[in-house]
């Protein structure tokens, strides 16, 4: 699963999508702040559904977060100069619990491994740890880099408000090249903190036992015996 993930290989993600149940897949993910229309189909584990920057910046927030699903939000407040009572203000925050603790921390383990193994390498940041995903639609109309270090999460969306397709971009090109400028500027004064995250313990192997071969009888010996015993032959 981790290398499927890190080469965003197609086929390992609908076969995992068929297995849960697609409904658990759509659940999880409005769990997570989609809220956009999901695919009907096993194009749905490809990411064919379409939605929007913040609410999938949102949704990676909430694998940071242990786990927790994250209301996004684009201000603090906005107040009219003199009023007391702002205007608008902040909706947004933690939620409720999506997914356990520690399958959270291990999603952060695959996700790291995109960065400094995989697709998204060009995202990875000189002094500290990544996790994130690239993305690219179909026919290339839409690239995509969404990641986080410990302290922040960020998100790059390309493409044209006109739906055509993009020339040369993948997500793990001009979009994880943006994400990396980004936020690299964003961390120029915080210490490094490494990821929450959890190594998988890999899986057992099972070792099956060879059946033992049963001694065949020796049918010639037999029959040689019966035969002597009642013809009365001796050796």
């Amino acid at each position: 699963m981790t290398r499927a993930l890190r080469d965003s290989l197609n086929i390992p993600a609908v076969k995992i999508s068929e297995s849960v149940g697609r409904d658990l897949v759509r659940r999880i993910a409005r769990d997570f702040g989609i809220e956009s229309d999901l695919a009907p189909g096993p194009a749905l584990a490809l990411g064919a559904s379409e939605s929007t920057l913040i609410e999938m910046t949102g949704g990676y927030a909430g694998i940071l977060n242990g786990g927790l699903s994250v209301t996004p939000y684009g201000l603090v407040e906005l107040s009219l100069l003199g009023d007391d009572a702002p205007v608008m203000d902040a909706d947004g925050g933690i939620g409720e619990r999506v997914v356990g603790d520690t399958s959270a921390r291990q999603l952060i383990w695959m996700m790291e491994k995109v960065v400094s193994e995989g697709t998204g390498h060009r995202a990875a940041l000189p002094d500290r740890q990544v996790a994130g995903k690239t993305g690219t639609t179909q026919a290339a109309r839409d690239a995509w880099f969404i990641g986080f270090t410990a302290d922040y999460v960020a998100g790059v969306w390309m493409g044209y408000d006109d739906n055509t397709p993009l020339t040369g971009v993948t997500g793990s090109g001009l979009p994880a090249d943006i994400w990396r400028e980004t936020m690299v500027r964003v961390h120029s004064e915080l210490p490094a903190r490494p990821l929450p995250m959890l190594t998988p313990e890999p899986p057992r192997r099972v070792v099956q036992k060879q059946p033992t071969k049963k001694r065949q009888p020796n049918l010639g010996g037999v029959l040689e015996n019966v035969l002597r015993n009642i013809l009365g032959g001796s050796r």
